[in-house]
């Protein structure tokens, strides 16, 4: 059996490409959030970054997305702590962080990067450009995770 770099290297000691590879491609970090601000709970909606391409579930600009989008997150093994709250309960970050292994529809698990879509829990063919939508009204958007 090969091994599983995720499961014997420490996301601290990871590899940029290895990092890169944990990604499962769902697209739900892409989607703008809402933070309850008495609760601090943050609920995902369907409101996708004006970046994100719905069909590929990947960011158009994404070597360069911080020209477009200031406030996008690089998420790096030196702020995980300060991202679990937002981060989707189904990302391989998080799960890997938390020390829970990854989900069998995983790329890295399935071999092939149409299992997260075929599982049904991306954000494929699922959003709407957050230029289409007010802000006021994101919350008529907000989903329920996982899908």
């Amino acid at each position: 059996m090969r091994e599983r770099f995720w499961e014997t290297v420490p996301l601290k000691k990871m590899t940029r490409d290895e990092w890169e590879a944990l990604c499962d491609g769902c697209g739900k970090c892409c989607m703008n959030k809402l933070e309850d601000e008495d609760t601090g709970e943050v609920a995902l909606t369907r409101v996708a970054c004006r970046l994100f391409d719905d069909t590929t579930c990947q960011c158009a600009q994404y070597p360069i997305r911080h020209q477009f989008v200031p406030e996008c997150i690089v998420l790096k093994p030196t702020n995980m702590d300060a991202n679990l709250y937002w981060m989707p309960e189904t990302c391989a970050y998080k799960l890997l962080w938390q020390g829970k292994p990854l989900y069998p529809w995983h790329p890295l698990i399935s071999g092939t990067p149409e299992s997260v879509h075929a599982a049904g829990v991306s954000m494929q063919q699922r959003t709407v450009a957050e230029f289409e939508v007010s802000e006021d009204d994101w919350e008529d958007h907000i989903i329920e995770e996982p899908l």
